[in-house]
């Protein structure tokens, strides 16, 4: 089991600055953890995303001295991905490859093929620096715009992830679109699809709908799932309302109910969690 915590995605919609400082501290909170992955951050353009155009600075404050947990940094094209390269403390980048491109117009100002040409070369330069490519399949189960969906163009886009060595895919629900009935089933068809990739789950969603949503990955064999704690954030580039997160805390629960060790030292969990309540205004 990996669980994947995203202050990044919790932050990066939010419309008041937050600041760098207390960004940074609590980050060094939930490294704490033992989370696998830590999605701290993105290099992409100030004007598109301005919470978070001091990435760099945050980084240089994280302590990673006593932490089992790999960072991962966001990155919307070529020139960010070779900005994040250049830091050795960052494991894993992370490009948003959508299924729709009326999103991927509006997400990373390109259509599915020049983003799909951008996921090739960002895969060999992480090759070549001993870093992971994450792909995000965003809008991987629906889109709000009338662009075509269905699991066969979710495949075909894997296919072609796969025949480029991604090893790393993660099936993002950016707007809270996905039921137990379209997840379910996805996964079943791709996990034995591509044993050479591990899929994840990125799943956006309301509070009322999260344990279905868990429950089918997890049937379906998904291991890998992202959260935020609070259930905070949704993208900003997506819709105009945003649908947060699923929250790490039901996450645990889930697993709990499962009699699955996640692995998390409870205690700075829930320092991390009183912190995370300071920062994002609630209790």
């Amino acid at each position: 089991m990996k669980l994947i915590e995203c202050p990044r995605d919790a932050m990066q919609g939010l419309p008041d600055f937050i600041p760098t400082a207390t960004k940074t501290a609590y980050l060094n909170t939930l490294l704490q953890v033992g989370f696998d992955t830590l999605d701290f951050g993105s290099f992409v353009s100030p004007k598109a995303i301005p919470q978070l155009r001091d990435t760099a600075e945050v980084l240089a404050g994280l302590d990673l001295s006593a932490t089992r947990t790999k960072l991962l940094a966001i990155v919307a094209n070529l020139r960010g991905a070779e900005t994040a390269l250049q830091h050795p403390e960052i494991s894993y980048l992370g490009f948003p490859l959508s299924v729709s491109e009326t999103f991927q117009r509006r997400n990373t100002n390109q259509s599915p093929a020049e983003a799909l040409a951008d996921v090739a070369a960002m895969h060999e330069r992480c090759e070549q620096h001993g870093k992971t490519l994450v792909t995000y399949l965003s809008m991987g189960f629906g889109n709000p715009y009338g662009d075509a969906w269905n699991p066969e163009i979710v495949t075909d886009f894997t296919a072609r992830l796969a025949a480029l060595g991604v090893r790393i895919v993660a099936l993002s629900d950016t707007i809270g679109a996905s039921t137990a009935t379209t997840i379910e089933p996805l996964f079943s068809a791709l996990i034995p699809a591509f044993p050479a990739i591990e899929f994840g789950a990125h799943l956006h969603t309301t509070p009322t709908t999260w344990r279905e949503k868990v429950a089918a990955a997890y049937a379906a064999g998904c291991r890998r799932f992202d959260g935020a704690i609070g259930g905070i954030g949704g993208c900003p580039m997506a819709t105009d309302e945003l649908t947060g997160n699923m929250a790490t805390e039901n996450l645990l629960a889930f697993l709990a109910e499962k009699g699955v060790d996640s692995g998390l030292n409870a205690t700075a969990f829930g320092q991390a969690r009183a912190a995370a309540g300071q920062v994002f205004g609630f209790h």
